[in-house]
């Protein structure tokens, strides 16, 4: 007998039952790692696979966080390129994709990353036919519904992150100027996610206080406290990060794990995500 036969005794003579909360993520760059950290910092799951098309990079990511098992809840951490590896995800994060340079419109990355879905979507089906489709690469609202025609779910089971970022960030910034936590804040930036996104000005509020009823000219151009600069620093923002950093990472991370955690706990916030609301 080995010492774990000699240490362990076994109850159950059956398979134990499978992950109960197990989440994919789909790409292992500076967004998929930033989301699967945020993921496993928030104990959402219980089994937690990553895929990538490089081997080596996804190797030493998945040891990297299985060396830190310690300190999380997460005791299951797989990694592969074969997508066998997702099989039976409840939710699965695509992150995959090329990515914005500096300078570069979310727009111009639409045909790669199509070329690159026709690979990754199929894929995640065959394993995974009853997950919830969480789509993250840009431009995000086209690709969530690429994803959508490539997968066959129905339109409720294939979200994009959508404005949920571009939300946080304005929320962050009227903190700001408020000195305030962005979570006494409330205010919704909607539509498409990046340059041509919109706030909602006349919901802008703190404790149920409408901003607009207190200055009129909120948003406008005779505006004297310019709070229009507010949302041109939210569209700004990413340009900015990218520009100094090269990339973004932990804001979308963190905003992708408060979406995981929404849609795993059935928690019946509101987010401003990609969806079809028009068939």
């Amino acid at each position: 007998m080995s010492t774990k036969e000699k240490l362990i005794g076994h109850v159950m003579k059956e398979e134990p039952v499978g992950s109960r909360n197990k989440v994919t993520v789909v790409g292992v760059g500076m967004v998929g790692m930033a989301s699967a950290i945020s993921i496993l910092l928030k104990d959402l799951c219980d089994e937690l696979a990553l895929v990538d098309v490089m081997e080596d990079k996804l190797k030493g990511e998945v040891m990297d966080l299985q060396h830190g098992s310690l300190f999380l809840k997460t005791h299951k951490i797989v990694a592969d390129k074969d997508y066998s590896v997702t099989a039976n995800s409840k939710v699965v994060v695509v992150t995959a994709g090329a990515r914005q340079q500096e300078g570069e419109s979310r727009l111009n990355l639409v045909q790669r990353n199509v070329n690159i879905f026709k690979f990754i979507i199929p894929n995640i089906v065959k394993y995974s036919p009853n997950c919830i489709l969480m789509v993250v690469s840009n431009p995000v609202d086209i690709l969530t519904y690429v994803a959508w025609k490539l997968s066959g779910f129905p339109r409720h089971r294939v979200i994009g992150s959508g404005t949920n970022l571009d939300s946080a960030r304005f929320r962050h910034l009227m903190g700001e100027k408020l000195h305030l936590h962005p979570s006494s804040c409330h205010g919704w930036i909607i539509g498409e996610h990046g340059d041509s996104s919109v706030p909602v000005w006349s919901g802008v509020n703190v404790a149920g206080v409408s901003l607009q009823g207190l200055n009129p000219q909120m948003g406008a151009e005779g505006d004297s406290e310019n709070w229009k600069a507010v949302h041109k620093m939210v569209v700004d923002g990413a340009y900015e990060v990218i520009k100094l950093k090269g990339y973004t990472s932990w804001a979308i991370g963190m905003s992708v794990a408060d979406l995981v955690e929404s849609i795993i706990k059935n928690l019946h916030k509101v987010h401003p995500v990609s969806t079809l609301v028009q068939v």
